[in-house]
């Protein structure tokens, strides 16, 4: 089993971030188990500064459950987060991101909607995401190992395919037994 990180709290420069959530929803970043619910988003600035925020909401959507599984999907929705703020207009001023949750018997789902291929993208690539595999010098790289990740570790994953409106996905079942995960 490999040994975990702690996810870490908001910090007081991460906290004026919370300043603008109202205080009504002020439970949907607390940490402790949820209010129960089937379905629950939240559109983010997308800006760096909004990761801190995200896995804060992915962590206390997935309360409740054991700390593996709060783990692996904090982690995979910040992938998704982090994704939409580097690769897609979401990262351009002024801009947000969408994470949608939706809780089932079996497990969660998570929806990162994003605002598309940034105007100044000249790589032409339309149409389903595809996960590079993570092998030699990738394995350590600071970078571009998030779709390998989710690949890797979600009971699925996809995508819409469509380059102005991006929906990225992932489904990740409560039971992690048929995920890479324990094996990482």
């Amino acid at each position: 089993m490999p040994t975990l990180v702690s996810v870490p709290a908001l910090t007081k420069a991460e906290d004026t971030v919370l300043a603008g959530v109202p205080d009504e929803y002020r439970h949907y970043f607390s940490g402790r188990p949820p209010v129960p619910f089937t379905k629950r988003h939240w559109e983010f600035p997308g800006e760096p500064a909004s990761v801190p925020l995200a896995r804060a909401f992915l962590d206390t959507c997935a309360a409740g459950r054991d700390a593996d599984y709060r783990y692996v999907f904090s982690l995979l929705g910040t992938e998704l987060a982090t994704n939409a703020i580097r690769h897609s207009r979401s990262g351009e001023e002024g801009q947000s991101f969408v994470l949608k949750v939706t809780r089932a018997p079996s497990g969660i789902t998570l929806v990162c909607r994003d605002n598309g291929k940034p105007t100044s993208s000249t790589d032409g690539e339309e149409g389903p995401l595809v996960a590079a595999p993570m092998e030699g010098d990738r394995l350590t790289a600071e970078s571009g190992r998030g779709l390998a990740l989710v690949d890797s570790f979600a009971t699925a994953w996809g995508d819409n395919g469509h380059p102005s409106i991006r929906k990225v996905w992932f489904h990740l079942a409560y039971d992690l037994t048929g995920s890479s995960w324990p094996a990482a």
